[in-house]
C-alpha cells in the first residue's frame, strides 16, 4: 500500500498556524480540529516547519518556561520529514520509527498534498491486516468462494 491510499481515505485537509501566532492559538486549533500537528506557514503560504503537541509540551516543561503567549516560531520544528504519494507504507513506517517523526508532509511535483501521522499509517495497516485475516478465515472455512 501507498501513502496516496491514506490521503484518499483521510482527506487532504491541511491545518496551519503563522509563526507569530502564540502557543494558545495552536492549542485551540488542535482542540477544535482534533489534531496534534499543524504546519507553520509564512504570509505567502510557504511551509516554514511544523508544530505538534510534543513541541508545545517540551517547551512548556522546559525550565525557561515557555507559556501560552510564546510565539510558535520559538517552538516549531523546522525539520519536518516529507514523503511522496507513491511511497510504500512499509518504508514510511520505517522512516517514522527510525527518525522518531510522528508526522510527515506529503509532497509531489505539484507541491504539498497533505499530512499523514503515524496514527494514520498504523490505522491503515491494521485495517489491511484485518481484511487479510477475514479472507484467510473465509478460505479455511470454505465460504465466500464460488466455483
Amino acid at each position: 500500500m501507498y501513502v496516496s491510499t491514506i490521503l484518499l481515505q483521510k482527506g487532504t485537509d491541511i491545518y496551519s498556524v503563522a509563526p507569530d501566532d502564540n502557543l494558545m492559538t495552536a492549542l485551540q486549533l488542535f482542540s477544535t480540529k482534533k489534531i496534534g500537528f499543524a504546519l507553520v506557514l509564512d504570509k505567502s503560504g510557504n511551509p516554514l516547519g511544523g508544530i505538534s503537541e510534543r513541541e508545545i509540551c517540551s517547551a512548556m516543561a522546559n525550565s525557561d518556561g515557555a507559556g501560552r503567549q510564546t510565539p510558535v516560531r520559538e517552538v516549531m520544528n523546522t525539520d519536518v520529514a516529507s514523503c511522496a504519494p507513491g511511497d510504500n507504507l512499509i518504508r514510511i513506517m520505517a522512516m517514522m520509527t527510525g527518525k522518531r517523526n510522528r508526522h510527515m508532509l506529503v509532497c509531489d511535483d505539484g507541491g504539498l498534498r497533505g499530512v499523514i501521522s503515524i496514527g494514520d499509517v498504523v490505522k491503515h495497516r491494521l485495517d489491511e491486516i484485518m481484511r487479510e485475516e477475514e479472507e484467510l478465515l473465509k478460505y479455511i472455512e470454505g465460504t465466500g468462494y464460488s466455483h
